[in-house]
C-alpha cells in the first residue's frame, strides 16, 4: 500500500510563488500546527493553524476543513492564485490522510480514540541561514520525524510501528522529494513574502510599561514586584540590579512566563526576595526592540528604615519647639523679675 499525500495540504502555501523580500533583522520562524482526532473508525475531527512567530496567519475550519485566513494580506501572500482549487487540494489530501490513519489503526489493531498531531514550519536567520522541521507525534507522545538533510523519515520512538510508518513513507520517493524542496526553499521564501505583504501588521512595536512595588509577606522578607505589560514584539528582558550592578539567577529571582494582554500585547512579572533592613537599593531594568538603544530603570529605594527616620525627625522638631518654649518662658521670667525690682526700688 503505498503511503498517500497526508501532509501536502500543509505545504500548498509553498507552493505557490514567492516574492523575494529584503531580509528581516530577528530570526524568523514559520509552523503549521495540526491535530486530528479519531474517536471512531467513523469519525475524524481536525484543526490546524499557520503561525508567523506568535501571528495566525490561517487555520483550518474544522467544519469543512477550509482554510480561513486571519488577516486580508495573508490571503494575498499565501493564495495568488485560485483559491477554491487550493482548497479542493487540500480537502482532498487531507481526506486521503484520515483514510490511511484509520488504515493504520485497524491493521496495528490500534485502540481508538487516536490523536495525530503534526508541527512543520522552518527557521530564517538573519544571515539567511535556516533550517526545518517536521514531527509528528501520537497519543502525544513524538512518533516519527522527517529528516531534511537525508530526505528520509526516521521513528522517534522504539515501537513498531513507528519503524514500519517511518520505513513507508521514506520508500515514496515522490513524497521525500517534494517534502525536501518545500522545507529547503520554499518555507524560507515563504517567510520573506508574508513580510513584504503583511509587514505593517508584522513588524508592529509597542513600548513596555514597567512599574514596580513591594509585598511583605512577612516581617523577615520583602518581596519586590517589577510589573512590565504592554510591550510587542514577545522577546523581552527583564532584570534587577542590586546597588547598580545585575542580580544572579537564583532561589530569589522569579520571573514568570511571557503571558497575552486582551490587547495582543504581553506581559510578565519578575519578583526578587530581599531583607527588608538591607540597605541596598534596587532597580528594574527593561530592555525591548520598541526602545532601540534606550534602557528602561525603574528604581526601588529600600524605605524600610523609613518610619523610624520619620520617629526621629518628629522627636527633634519636639525637642526644638520645646527648647524654643523654655527659652521664651525664661526670657520672661527673668523680665518680670527685672521689672519687680524696679518698682521695689522705687518704693
Amino acid at each position: 500500500m503505498q503511503a498517500p499525500h497526508l501532509l501536502l495540504f500543509l505545504f500548498l502555501p509553498f507552493l505557490l510563488p514567492g516574492i523575494w523580500a529584503d531580509p528581516e533583522a530577528e530570526t524568523q520562524v514559520f509552523q503549521v500546527l495540526q491535530t486530528s482526532f479519531l474517536a471512531n473508525i467513523s469519525s475524524a475531527e481536525v484543526s490546524g493553524l499557520g503561525l508567523l512567530g506568535d501571528v495566525p496567519i490561517f487555520a483550518l475550519d474544522p467544519d469543512n476543513w477550509s482554510i480561513y485566513f486571519h488577516w486580508p494580506w495573508a490571503r494575498q501572500a499565501v493564495v495568488k492564485g485560485d483559491i477554491e482549487k487550493v482548497m479542493s487540494q487540500s480537502k482532498i489530501a487531507l481526506r486521503n490522510m484520515i483514510r490511511y490513519m484509520h488504515e493504520m489503526a485497524q491493521k496495528e489493531h490500534r485502540d481508538y480514540p487516536l490523536v495525530v498531531q503534526v508541527r512543520v514550519g522552518c527557521v530564517l536567520h538573519p544571515n539567511r541561514t535556516s533550517w526545518s522541521f517536521l514531527d509528528v507525534g501520537e497519543g502525544g507522545r513524538d512518533f516519527i520525524a522527517f529528516t531534511v538533510e537525508r530526505q528520509c523519515w526516521e521513528p522517534r520512538q522504539p515501537s513498531p510501528l513507528a519503524e514500519m510508518v517511518s520505513k513507508l513513507l521514506t520508500k515514496n520517493k515522490s513524497i521525500t522529494g517534494v517534502l525536501e524542496h518545500l522545507l529547503s526553499i520554499s518555507c524560507q521564501s515563504f517567510i520573506l513574502t508574508l513580510y513584504k505583504y503583511g509587514h505593517e501588521t508584522l513588524e508592529k512595536q509597542e513600548t513596555p510599561v514597567a512599574t514596580v512595588f513591594a509585598r511583605t509577606p512577612s516581617s523577615a522578607q520583602l518581596l519586590l514586584v517589577c510589573r512590565v505589560t504592554g510591550f510587542y514584539p514577545r522577546p523581552i528582558s527583564v532584570d534587577w540590579l542590586r546597588d547598580g550592578q545585575e542580580v544572579p539567577p537564583g532561589p530569589a529571582l522569579n520571573t514568570s512566563a511571557i503571558l497575552p494582554n486582551a490587547d495582543l500585547t504581553y506581559q510578565l512579572r519578575s519578583i526578587l526576595a530581599v531583607d527588608p533592613h538591607d540597605g541596598h537599593s534596587y532597580a528594574c531594568r527593561v530592555r525591548h526592540r520598541s526602545l532601540g538603544t534606550r534602557i528602561l530603570l525603574i528604581p526601588w529605594e529600600n524605605r524600610s528604615t523609613a518610619p523610624t527616620i520619620g520617629i526621629a525627625i518628629a522627636v527633634l522638631v519636639l525637642v526644638a519647639i520645646a527648647s524654643a518654649g523654655a527659652f521664651w518662658w525664661w526670657k520672661r521670667r527673668k523680665g518680670d523679675e527685672a521689672t519687680w525690682e524696679t518698682q521695689e526700688y522705687i518704693i
